[in-house]
């Protein structure tokens, strides 16, 4: 069976946000295709791509939408984070479900923000943190597992419900939806793994 004939627990939809340079490009094709964009130009607009995975024993249908980046490079990337996270949780829901990947890990010579740096950060603003590498393949397939799986979680305990409009969550198969009740009310806007 193909990704679109085989029935699906859930679709997940995720937005790729970040600085221009940090590979977020890179990131999708990587987890999409398993290799590495050698002809990364800078997106324009949005890209998008799709994978059905399998988590927790459930079949999820991950859409990501690439986007622009804004801003440029080097270490204003990092310090950059904050706006971007005000604008995700402004934009989209307080709630969204966020893992902050540190990509290009492979180039260790040219760090600039430290492990530490980057594990506080993400501890204090409560996300989810990995390092990734998009040449390497070195954890990009784990960040949008981690997050399908946390999504997943707040759908079990009832504080996410695929059944509201926009919240960028949804039951793959419709006889799914009649077998669920919707345990929990947060309302939710936009639900995204931020990268």
């Amino acid at each position: 069976m193909s990704d679109e004939t085989a029935t699906k627990d859930f679709l997940f939809k995720f937005l790729v946000i970040g600085s221009a340079g940090t590979g977020k490009s890179c990131l999708l094709h990587q987890f999409i295709e398993n290799k590495f964009k050698q002809d990364s130009n800078h997106t324009i607009g949005v890209e998008f791509g799709s994978r059905v995975v399998n988590v927790a024993g459930k079949t999820v249908k991950l859409q990501i939408w690439d986007t622009a980046g804004q801003e440029r490079f080097r270490r204003e990337t990092y310090n950059a984070l904050t706006n971007w996270l005000t604008d995700a949780r402004t934009l989209a829901s307080p709630n969204i479900v966020i893992i902050l990947c540190g990509n290009k890990k492979d180039l260790e010579a040219e760090r600039e923000v430290t492990f530490l740096e980057a594990s506080r950060f993400a501890q204090e603003n409560e996300l989810m943190f990995l390092e990734t590498s998009a040449l390497t393949g070195e954890n990009v397939e784990e960040g949008f597992l981690k997050c399908a799986r946390t999504i997943l979680n707040k759908i079990d305990s009832g504080e996410l419900d695929p059944e509201r409009m926009g919240s960028g969550i949804q039951y793959g198969d419709a006889s799914l939806r009649q077998l669920r009740q919707p345990r929990g009310s947060i309302a939710q806007n936009k639900q995204h793994c931020g990268c």
